[in-house]
């Protein structure tokens, strides 16, 4: 891009040096035809010559006011310090206001801005853009690229130190008896406490029978020397089917005592929890423990480089995550965008408010940046850009002066002759 521009400079400068070539040879000529004329009236009398004369003196005098006009609006004509002379740099404030001005008054104003802001169509726009896979796959790469880089670049120090603090303020004042207590009051309600009794029972029986073997041998070791093998295994045979039994019976009938009391020493424990100041005071005491500001902090350091590591392992994997995401992300708005009309609509309608609001309430701005931004051009630089832009143009404003002023020149002097 900065090659092309320099490419039109060059380009620019070539036609205002032959178009300043072209004004100033025009001028050159009308002088030399008025030192031809005045050198043959000196030796003839025809009556030509004079019209002649007339008309290149004339011209010499348009071509000259007419370079002082335009040479004075980017230079001292002649390198003379002329008042009034060099007036792009001299008022270059005094244009960046009349520029600011004049934009605001005449473009950012809400009869100028209204009809095409209503015309606004974002929603259709971006729907139709995204419609092209081609597009959603570059959105797609540059999401991952800019997020992989926020996440590399991230300041470790600071995202421990919000995570601690946020961390810390959410935890602050929790209290863990009540969670634990209303946690547990849920087990009991939904029934879980049931099931996870019946199946320890149901593992403990399986265990008891599984291992008979063993009630034997341990029978064995605790009996008498003087009582029979086949007594000490009948004794533990009865004892394993026995406890087995009993186990059985607490597994299959949902209203054993077993169970009741069990479901009764639970409630009572939910409540302890919830009411006892004793669990209130060592609950704390473990949250203090477990979640003091060193803790939080190793806890942050250890939740961050677990997330930076995964997050970046999947953006630089092939079939990222994060990037599937955010395609179907994408697919999701678009297709929105082209069924729901009432979506356009209402995407649309905000646009337009706030773009139409945003861009009134700022006009001053506006305004102002334009007035800064000539006002803070160095007056050489500026007075160059203009002359770059508009410069080879008003060289014809010299070419019709010279023209002009010849023909106004030859209309008096012919004025003159005919009275």
């Amino acid at each position: 891009m900065n090659k092309d521009h320099r490419s039109t400079d060059t380009f620019k400068r070539t036609q205002l040096r032959r178009h300043k070539a072209l004004a100033t040879g025009l001028f050159l000529l009308m002088m030399a035809l008025f030192v031809v004329c005045v050198y043959l009236l000196k030796t003839r009398t025809d009556a030509w010559i004079g019209y002649v004369k007339a008309f290149a003196e004339a011209a010499m005098v348009g071509a000259l006011a007419d370079w002082f006009a335009v040479t004075a609006l980017f230079h001292h004509p002649l390198g003379l310090p002329i008042p009034h002379t060099n007036l792009i740099e001299n008022k270059k404030k005094d244009i960046g206001n009349n520029l600011g001005n004049f934009v605001v008054d005449n473009f950012l104003n809400a009869k100028t801005l209204r009809p095409y802001i209503d015309k606004l169509q974002i929603s259709s726009f971006i729907a139709n853009w995204l419609s092209k896979e081609t597009n959603i796959e570059l959105l797609v790469t540059e999401a991952g690229h800019l997020l992989k880089q926020m996440v590399e670049k991230a300041d470790e120090a600071m995202v421990v130190s919000f995570i601690t603090k946020k961390s810390g303020a959410l935890l602050k004042d929790i209290q863990f008896n009540e969670i634990a207590a209303n946690g547990l009051t849920l087990i009991i309600d939904r029934g879980d406490h049931a099931r996870l009794l019946g199946f320890l029972v149901n593992k403990v029986k399986n265990y008891v029978i599984d291992n008979e073997a063993l009630v034997k041998q341990k029978v064995k070791q605790e009996s008498h020397f003087l009582i029979p093998g086949f007594v000490n295994n009948y004794i533990a045979s009865k004892l394993t089917a026995g406890i087995a039994k009993y186990l059985d019976e607490i597994e299959k009938d949902p209203d054993h005592k077993i169970r009741r009391d069990i479901h009764k020493q639970l409630l009572n424990f939910a409540t302890a929890l919830k009411t006892s100041s004793q669990w209130q005071k060592e609950l704390q005491e473990l949250k203090d423990q477990l979640l003091s500001e060193e803790k939080l902090k190793d806890y942050a350091t250890s939740i961050w480089k677990s997330a930076q590591t995964s997050i970046v392992r999947d953006l630089s994997s092939g079939n990222s995550v994060l990037r599937n995401y955010i395609r179907r992300s994408i697919k999701d708005l678009e297709e929105s965008l082209q069924q729901d009309a009432v979506l356009r609509d209402r995407i649309d309608g905000w646009i337009r408010r706030n773009a139409y609001s945003y861009i009134l309430r700022n006009t001053e701005q506006a305004g102002r940046l334009i007035s800064n931004t000539v006002g803070n051009w160095e007056g050489k630089e500026l007075s160059n850009k203009l002359e770059l832009e508009v410069g080879k143009d008003l060289q014809f404003i010299r070419i019709n002066g010279t023209l002009v002023g010849g023909l106004v020149g030859l209309l008096i002097y012919t004025l003159s002759r005919l009275l």
